[in-house]
């Protein structure tokens, strides 16, 4: 747990959790961001989907091209999909967090954020339902001649579950971004909307009216309307006549 809350501690600084724009640029510091290690997670597991697949997946039986997924061609392609999509998606999203740094508009870094969002979640749940797809045909599938290919079989069902994961986690972080960025945004427009200035300094100025009243001493001088006490005391009293 507490390695978890370290991996989603993303707040730097800047608007939606990034660094400031225009800072210097450290590749040590980049490659060891939360962001780039998990990038570089979904990037292998999804070498490793397509790769087991489209080497080993297919053979051929009566002359024609054969799925050793229960002879599901579908299984197959589905497979290959998910994983290129997610590898070409994976390069694409790290280096949109090298940009991420420079980008000097709030509007653009929200962009970025909510297509982070949106694309990671969206394949954590095609990784879910590839999983479920492969497991499935995988177990009423006959065992490949010689067994050849079963391991890469196996291989591309458990890298599809460790994908989900990842991709999760992805969708995780760019959601804590989205919120970061949605509660500095509320400051932002709070703080500079002109009713709300206007109603804060006629609000602090009724309260110094407010200090200045009651912290001024009830025998003060005449401007305040009081009397000074040696005044109070030279007075006789008088009784009215009728």
């Amino acid at each position: 747990m507490d390695m978890l809350n370290q991996i989603l501690s993303i707040n730097n600084g800047g608007a939606y959790g990034g660094g400031k724009a225009g800072g210097a640029f450290d590749p040590l510091t980049f490659a060891m961001k939360p962001q780039v290690v998990i990038r570089a997670l979904c990037w292998l597991f999804s070498v490793v989907v397509f790769g087991c697949i489209s080497s080993e997946g297919w053979t051929e039986k009566e002359g024609k091209e054969y799925c050793l997924y229960n002879g599901d061609g579908m299984a197959c392609k589905y497979g290959n999909m998910v994983g290129v999509f997610g590898f070409l998606a994976s390069m694409g999203f790290m280096g949109g967090e090298f940009l991420f740094e420079r980008m000097s508009s709030v509007k653009s870094r929200k962009r970025y954020v909510m297509a982070d969002l949106g694309f990671s979640g969206l394949w954590a749940f095609m990784y879910f339902v590839a999983f479920l797809y492969l497991w499935s045909q995988w177990s009423s599938s006959p065992p490949p001649p010689l067994g050849i290919g079963a391991g890469s079989m196996q291989t591309a069902i458990w890298f599809c579950l460790f994908s989900i994961a990842t991709w999760a986690l992805c969708a995780l972080m760019a959601y804590k971004r989205f919120l970061i960025g949605a509660g500095d945004e509320f400051t932002s427009a709070f703080e500079t909307d002109p009713a709300n200035v206007v109603h804060q300094q006629a609000y602090g100025y009724a309260m110094d009216n407010d200090n200045d009243q009651y912290s001024a001493s009830p025998f003060g001088q005449g401007q305040q309307g009081g009397m000074e006490p040696q005044q109070q005391a030279g007075m006789e009293y008088q009784q009215p006549t009728y």
